[in-house]
């Protein structure tokens, strides 16, 4: 190059930029690789205005494990809606991170490190915990929640249970955003309906709701930012609370529950674990449980049958209490 009559020398320098492994690392010879992000995620990137998304999954339970099946099926499909998807659980003894490990899908353990910018929108499915606002803040499109039940109906943790156990004729699955400090209050974002069989098992239940609620989420995750758009706030009336399972809801009262309630509760409850207690019968004197089976249960034609004298009272036969393995002859 001439500059005042002069020929200047000018270098040209080359820069060589070292390749990037598959892990995110820097390769080089004779050098061990370098971390540029950690090893657990993809890099740094602006949140997505649309699918498909980053999602992190928060969840434990077999029903969780359903819908997990369908965002892995989703993030392999082209034009899925699913760019990347990691795993979030309270306990490594559960069901979701036994699938988790046989797909090879990232696992973070609770309580969480930094998420911040590394996801799009969370989901929650069955996992027990709440989550707090500082969290949800580093979704975008804050933390969708899977609830198997009609919202407001049946709030809590065990929606399907409590399903059975009232005898409901009509529930469904509802795909909500979590708001902190309380379960199931966020607004609604879809909703589908499913009619309940009468002699339907809350396993039974849990499973046709598994199968409705993958569905539901990917037609959300599909649609998310007019879905968000268009939710709505859960009505104020209507609002039940379902509280977990306790030891003290497995008692048959004989003289108090009718057939219908001992059969809603042998179908929500001892369909799981097999029998469904009692404390203690009354007849001529109270009996305890044992005395119960030891003098006063036999079999009568192949079944077991229960033998109620009449009331003191009125003199008044009592209704037959029977479960789906007990039948009683006045």
């Amino acid at each position: 190059m001439r500059s005042g009559g002069r020929v200047v020398g000018a270098t040209l320098a080359v820069l060589r930029l070292p390749r990037l492994s598959g892990g995110g690392s820097v390769a080089s010879a004779g050098r061990k690789p370098e971390t540029l992000w950690p090893p657990w995620g993809p890099r740094r990137r602006l949140c997505s205005s649309g699918p498909p998304w980053r999602i992190l999954f928060f969840g434990s339970d077999h029903f969780a494990v359903k819908t997990l099946k369908v965002l892995v099926t989703e993030r392999s499909r082209a034009g899925g809606a699913v760019s990347s998807l990691e795993v979030a659980t309270l306990s490594t003894d559960v069901p979701v991170v036994d699938f988790a490990r046989r797909e090879c899908l990232t696992l973070h353990r609770w309580p969480l490190g930094d998420v911040d910018g590394r996801f799009d929108v969370g989901v929650v499915v069955s996992f027990g915990c709440l989550l707090h606002q500082s969290l949800i803040k580093k979704f975008p499109y804050g933390i969708l929640n899977v609830h198997p039940s009609l919202l407001p109906r049946w709030r809590g943790a065990a929606p399907i249970f409590h399903t059975i156990l009232n005898g409901d004729a009509v529930t469904g699955v509802t795909i909500m955003q979590i708001r902190p400090h309380r379960f199931d209050v966020g607004p609604i974002l879809n909703q589908c309906l499913h009619a309940v069989p009468e002699t339907s098992t809350a396993d039974q239940l849990a499973d046709v709701l598994a199968a409705k609620a993958a569905p539901l989420l990917l037609d959300t995750l599909c649609n998310l930012p007019q879905k968000i758009a268009d939710k709505r706030e859960q009505s104020p009336t209507g609002a039940i609370f379902a509280p977990k399972i306790s030891a003290s809801m497995s008692w048959i009262v004989w003289e108090e529950q009718t057939c219908q309630q001992i059969d809603r509760l042998y179908r929500a409850i001892g369909s799981r674990d097999g029998w469904v207690a009692f404390k203690a019968v009354i007849l001529k004197k109270r009996l305890t449980a044992a005395d119960f089976y030891n003098g006063y249960l036999h079999q009568t034609h192949g079944a077991t049958a229960f033998v109620s004298p009449p009331r003191a009272s009125t003199g008044e036969m009592p209704p037959c209490h029977a479960h789906k393995k007990t039948t009683c002859v006045s």
